[in-house]
């Protein structure tokens, strides 16, 4: 990765890391953001008994950490790897693949200029450091909020083709939310009650989503949005249509969460 944060990390801050030693009882790591190194104590490995640390780290292995504890004067950094959840870890890796993304126009950027990459990368972020602190970030409020690029003090033909090489390859972001809504009826017409029940769902998802038969009357709903409470807001009252109109006419229906 191009991108060097200064300083040091906050404390609860999550880091990528990649391991680099493996003892009986620690792990050194160097936090690949801020190019200094720091330490998993096998008590922040995972929860419960540990009989082989090996189990969990290997040397190279790229791992998302919390940070406990900065000692500026002496340089230690203290962090936890069990204390990451799993959605934290998916957020940590999404929002490293965006800025390596973007690190990477940079350099087809440099190519085509005849540039050196970490040059020209800096340069890019020097003009932007005040309002951003990541690449990606940039990128995607030229895309999403179609702010200005001549905001920014980008020497003019440069800011032209970078701003072409971005609307090539960013696209505005997107989330993804999903869940199983199960729908029963035992009237003379059930098949009918479902098919409604399905449509009114459909219907209030529009072209945002997707439902697809998964079998013994359960269905797979997938919902997407630029923002989760946009998603949230979206998924919640469609299954609301559907379960109200099947339990209106005496069916079962039940919804849960991926």
């Amino acid at each position: 990765m191009l991108l060097k944060k200064n300083g040091f990390p906050e404390e609860d801050e999550l880091v990528l890391c990649t391991v680099l030693d493996v003892y009986h009882h620690s792990v050194f790591v160097k936090l690949d953001e801020y190019d200094k190194k720091g330490l998993i104590h096998i008590s922040e490995v995972s929860p419960g008994r540990i009989r082989n640390i090996r189990d969990y780290v290997v040397e190279g292995k790229k791992v998302v950490c919390k940070v406990l504890r900065v000692d500026k004067e002496k340089g230690h950094i203290d962090l936890s790897l069990r204390r990451v959840n799993e959605s934290q870890k998916r957020n940590k890796s999404d929002e490293i693949k965006l800025e390596q993304k973007a690190e990477k126009i940079i350099e087809s950027l440099a190519k085509e200029q005849k540039k050196e990459v970490n040059k020209l990368y800096y340069e890019i972020m020097d003009s932007i450091s005040k309002k951003y602190s990541m690449l990606s970030a940039f990128f995607q409020d030229l895309i999403e909020k179609q702010i200005s690029i001549t905001e920014f003090k980008i020497e003019k033909s440069l800011a032209s083709k970078l701003l072409k090489l971005v609307k090539e390859k960013i696209k505005p972001q997107e989330v993804e939310i999903k869940g199983t809504l199960s729908l029963q009826s035992y009237e003379a017409d059930g098949v009918k009650i479902i098919k409604e029940a399905l449509s009114k769902t459909e219907d209030a998802i529009k072209k945002n989503g997707s439902i697809n038969y998964m079998g013994a009357g359960k269905y797979k709903i997938k919902v997407t949005a630029k923002e989760y409470k946009a998603a949230e807001k979206l998924l919640e009252n469609a299954v609301e249509k559907g379960l109200k109109y099947i339990k209106e006419k005496k069916g079962i229906g039940e919804f849960s969460r991926d």
